[in-house]
């Protein structure tokens, strides 16, 4: 009999403990959101600047090889996945058209995103969470040190600077890795593949991709802060809060890439 209670009950406590995580999480994250913006204002802005550039470094020009490799393969396979259509009608003018619609509104800052949050937001994370649990976190406190001038402004300035940094660097180099695919497979001229770029890619286009690339790095530097700070447990806690800042950052890329888009239509 009490087995049986206690196998009906347990659906119930999953669902409580679930409950009681999500909010605590999004608790912490609007509470974070708000320290941070707070922050930001004239009068309260404080933030370490030899903290501010080491992590400008750490996170842009540690990254910057890897988004420049993965840019030009996204720009290769754009080309080699609208190509087949492209020969299929002769539309070859078209062609610079149709990867640079998709790479600077879509495809490169998602990816980028991705990239970027698994790289440097677990990275985030695991630093955060690693003095979360050795005390150096409260060890700022009791030298009247607050955590997030010294520990979350730096990084959120620079994810976000970055961030955007590395989708315009990224959002070149695609064009260039589509436009040699385009020369090499296809044998459509690269001169032909800028001009369509050109003539009928928008500034509007552009633009686009750059506000998702300011909204994803924005997420990603909150989200990445926010499982670091509440990491508990030794490092066995230190992991579990990766892997939430990663799964965190994906779903939060995806839900700001729908509304940003369904809000321009």
């Amino acid at each position: 009999m009490h087995r049986l209670a206690t196998t009906l009950q347990a659906p119930f406590h999953w669902l409580g403990q679930t409950a009681m995580s999500w909010s605590f999480n999004a608790g912490g994250l609007a509470l974070l959101t708000f320290q941070v913006l707070r922050n930001l204002l004239p009068w309260r802005w404080q933030f370490d600047g030899p903290e501010t550039w080491r992590n400008l470094y750490r996170v842009g020009v540690k990254s910057f090889p890897i988004v420049v490799v993965t840019a030009i393969l996204v720009g290769a396979i754009m080309v080699i996945q609208s190509g087949l259509y492209i020969e299929q009608y002769g539309a070859y003018g078209l062609l610079g058209w149709g990867a640079g619609y998709s790479i600077l509104r879509e495809v490169g800052p998602i990816l980028i995103g991705l990239m970027f949050s698994g790289r440097v937001g677990a990275n985030n994370t695991a630093e955060l969470g690693t003095m979360k649990v050795t005390d150096q976190v409260d060890a700022l406190r009791a030298l009247a040190i607050d955590p997030i001038g010294y520990l979350v402004m730096p990084r959120f300035i620079a994810m976000i600077l970055m961030m955007f940094l590395l989708v315009v660097i990224g959002n070149f180099t695609a064009l260039i890795g589509g436009a040699i695919t385009s020369q090499v497979l296809l044998d459509v001229n690269m001169v032909l593949f800028f001009q369509s770029v050109i003539a009928y890619v928008l500034l509007d286009d552009l633009l686009h991709g750059l506000i998702k690339a300011v909204a994803f790095g924005f997420a990603i530097a909150i989200i990445s802060c926010h499982f670091g700070l509440s990491t508990s447990g030794g490092a066995v806690g230190v992991g579990r809060a990766v892997n939430a800042s990663v799964v965190g950052s994906a779903i939060a890329i995806f839900v700001l890439d729908y509304a940003i888009t369904f809000a321009s239509l």
